[in-house]
């Protein structure tokens, strides 16, 4: 059974190798020790994943990922990772990566939130940024 599953919500996207990023992405919960029973990745604009930051997280703001833990106790990790592909666009210029990597990097870090990473002080951003890093390289080398 496939783990990993991809869907595209009012966007139309590309997404190259996904039985490969797929594979990868299980083996991010196989690295840290996180059992992983299902992960959802939802692609979309920038304005359903504000509405959905409205909605669930009383957050006015555009973000570029959302993470929810739906797991169910002695089951394994079970997510849905909503990721909008305008925020990663724009988010890549203005760091000046390229949108590829700054995609990867994201989708890396909503598996990351599932395995127990946090990113709400300096400490734990760091954390999840050498994680995120060391997926990358793998991932892309």
């Amino acid at each position: 059974m496939q783990k990993t599953k991809f869907f595209f919500h009012d966007r139309k996207f590309d997404l190259k190798n996904r039985r490969r990023l797929a594979l990868f992405i299980e083996r991010i919960f196989m690295n840290e020790k996180t059992k992983l029973n299902k992960i959802s990745y939802i692609f979309c604009s920038d304005n359903h994943l504000i509405s959905i930051n409205r909605e669930f997280l009383k957050h006015d703001f555009y973000t570029d990922v959302i993470t929810f833990d739906l797991s169910s106790p002695g089951k394994g990790v079970e997510g849905e990772v909503y990721i909008s592909l305008d925020r990663i666009k724009e988010n890549a210029k203005i760091i000046g990566n390229l949108f590829i990597e700054e995609l990867h990097r994201v989708i890396f870090h909503g598996a990351l939130h599932l395995c127990g990473y946090k990113d709400k002080t300096k400490g734990d951003i760091l954390k999840m940024r050498d994680q995120e890093e060391i997926y990358l390289k793998l991932f892309f080398h």
